[in-house]
């Protein structure tokens, strides 16, 4: 871990801040998103699962849950409730019948393209309110912000 000269109080200031308020930009997006959306939208848990799957088609039910941080179980509910919604597909393995891969269907590649789509608009509709100033401070947090969303994911695991 790096090294820095930020005392212990301006670091649990800063962590404090952040817990609140990383949370509160998420739901103001999705609340947006919510009311544009014009299908029931899947759950965060259920766009995260999606997500990876796109990401890493043919994932396993528990290669998921351990890239998400989430208990195998409650995966394979999420997976049971996409497959009914047509948009995700079980694939067994050709080699372990007890081994399922995912997949994600064309409708559920519309849906997630769908609503990033407007989770962008409205980011960015919220960004070019921002001063100059704003908008730069941000944009140079964006690294930092990802390499906390990393350690953060390797302390959990």
């Amino acid at each position: 871990m790096p090294e820095n000269s930020a005392s212990v109080r301006d670091v649990d200031q800063v962590a404090a801040a952040l817990a609140m308020c990383l949370p509160a930009l998420s739901r103001a997006v999705e609340r947006q998103v919510d009311r544009e959306f014009t299908r029931p939208k899947p759950s965060e848990a259920q766009l995260a699962l999606l997500r990876h799957v796109e990401a890493h088609d043919g994932v396993t039910v528990r290669e998921a849950a351990d890239a998400l941080l989430m208990k195998p179980n409650n995966v394979s509910a999420l997976v049971r409730q996409l497959t009914g919604l047509g948009l995700l597909e079980r694939r067994q393995d050709a080699t372990d019948k007890r081994v399922a891969h995912l997949h994600l269907t064309s409708t559920a590649q519309r849906e997630i393209a769908e609503v990033e789509q407007l989770m962008g608009n409205h980011v960015a509709r919220a960004l070019r309110s921002l001063t100059e100033g704003e908008l730069d401070a941000i944009g140079s947090a964006l690294g930092a912000l990802n390499a906390l969303g990393e350690q953060l994911r390797r302390a959990a695991h």
